[in-house]
């Protein structure tokens, strides 16, 4: 059994060091000698995405093997973090904890996750020399940012074929703001892209002599308000969010380019090909006078280009164990939800061939101000996922 006094301190020293996008560094040397410190081998997995970013990122990675065949269990979880925002009133670094609520920023975002699966992994390892299958464990950088480089460099190299299940240990009571325990069985996808419009310069006081891009775009933004989404009965539908407008007039002229930033959550059945299309339609509702371009954002390669929706079966022999293991530790069964944003479970899910399911703590304020998360949810964590590796490998 794991006790908070296993979880505290490493969840505390998580929450230190700081680890937003692309600086990752210091948190992936803590976690690869915290293995090693406890006897554990991990190793440092180097990526180079050379097309876009030339961001030159590392992952930590665990591999258990078993003395005997078995399945392949892969538990994944991500190191970075968002930026630091504006308004916290809390020591972001300091992991302050105020009854069972330890705040800091990512702590719930997701490094009490990543707290309960080096627990459990360490307590796994302790307990049981020889098991059957193999253990994967990867923490990756860069999931908060563009492309889910870390994630993705596992797929594109191999590193993950063979797995039977992945567990993620994102905040799925966190985030669907549901009483732990929460199982998410799938999760919408998305894609970013950005629309163009190009108008025509005149003098401000004499704006009908141009085509303004600036009220153009203006138009098409009101119009996304009326597409038409497909609907699915557990992912629900898609949003089109407007991320980000850029357009400048200068001191007193009707601007001639305006672009749209837009990031597009979808459902099964949905692509490219359909945003494209209610875009299309949006447009021509708006009525615009301006020309303009659709561009989905350059990516690292074809696969990583969106984040595909998913769904697993709950009656999946794996994903029924892992279910039975959260009802078994936590004394009551898991609420079956799903992601309603994107992450690396949207490339687990829909590329390497095998289920996942995301399963974390309870918190609040993710991406935000005096983010926290629960202290005795991250422990329940760390025990389902000791139970359902020794309800799968051991017995």
């Amino acid at each position: 059994m794991i006790t908070e006094k296993n979880v505290l301190n490493l969840m505390q020293s998580l929450v230190a060091i700081p680890s937003p996008y692309f600086e990752e560094e210091e948190i992936i040397a803590f976690v690869d000698d915290w293995f090693r410190s406890n006897g554990l081998n991990a190793s440092i997995h180097e990526y180079h995405e050379s097309k876009v970013t030339g961001f030159k990122g590392k992952n930590v990675l665990l591999e258990l093997i078993g003395g005997s065949s078995g399945p392949t269990i892969h538990i994944n979880g991500h190191l970075d973090t968002v930026k630091l925002c504006a308004g916290w009133t809390e020591d972001a670094y300091q992991g302050r904890l105020e009854g069972d609520k330890m705040y800091g920023l990512g702590v719930l975002d997701m490094k009490s996750g990543v707290a309960a699966t080096m627990s459990a992994l360490n307590a796994f390892s302790k307990l049981h020399k020889n098991f059957n299958g193999r253990i994967l464990a990867s923490f990756v950088s860069v999931e908060e940012g563009p492309y889910g480089m870390g994630t993705n460099a596992l797929i594109e190299e191999g590193l993950l074929e063979g797995v039977d299940l992945s567990i993620t240990t994102e905040p799925s009571a966190g985030f669907t703001d549901q009483p732990f325990p929460v199982v998410c069985l799938g999760a919408r996808g998305g894609y970013g892209l950005e629309i163009d419009v190009f108008g025509k310069s005149s003098h401000a006081a004499f704006p009908k002599a141009g085509k303004s891009a600036a009220l153009d775009a203006a138009k098409i933004i009101c119009e996304l308000e009326n597409v038409d989404y497909i609907s699915d009965p557990h992912l629900g539908t898609g949003d089109a969010c407007v991320i980000g407008i850029e357009s400048d007039g200068g001191a007193c002229s009707v601007p001639d380019y305006a672009k749209i930033r837009l990031f597009w959550h979808i459902v099964i059945g949905e692509d490219t090909t359909t945003i494209q299309k209610e875009i299309e339609k949006a447009i021509e509702r708006a009525g615009v006078q301006c020309d303009w371009k659709i561009r989905f954002r350059e990516a690292p390669s074809e696969d990583s280009k969106g984040f595909q929706p998913y769904k697993v079966n709950e009656h999946d022999p794996m994903v029924g164990s892992f279910l039975e293991s959260v009802s078994r530790v936590c004394g009551t069964e898991p609420a079956k939800e799903y992601f309603k944003s994107i992450g690396d479970f949207n490339y687990l899910g829909s590329r390497i061939g095998a289920p996942v399911v995301i399963f974390g703590p309870e918190g609040k304020n993710f991406h935000g101000q005096d983010e926290y998360a629960t202290l005795s949810s991250t422990v329940e964590t760390a025990n389902v996922l000791l139970d359902f590796l020794e309800k799968t490998l051991v017995e």
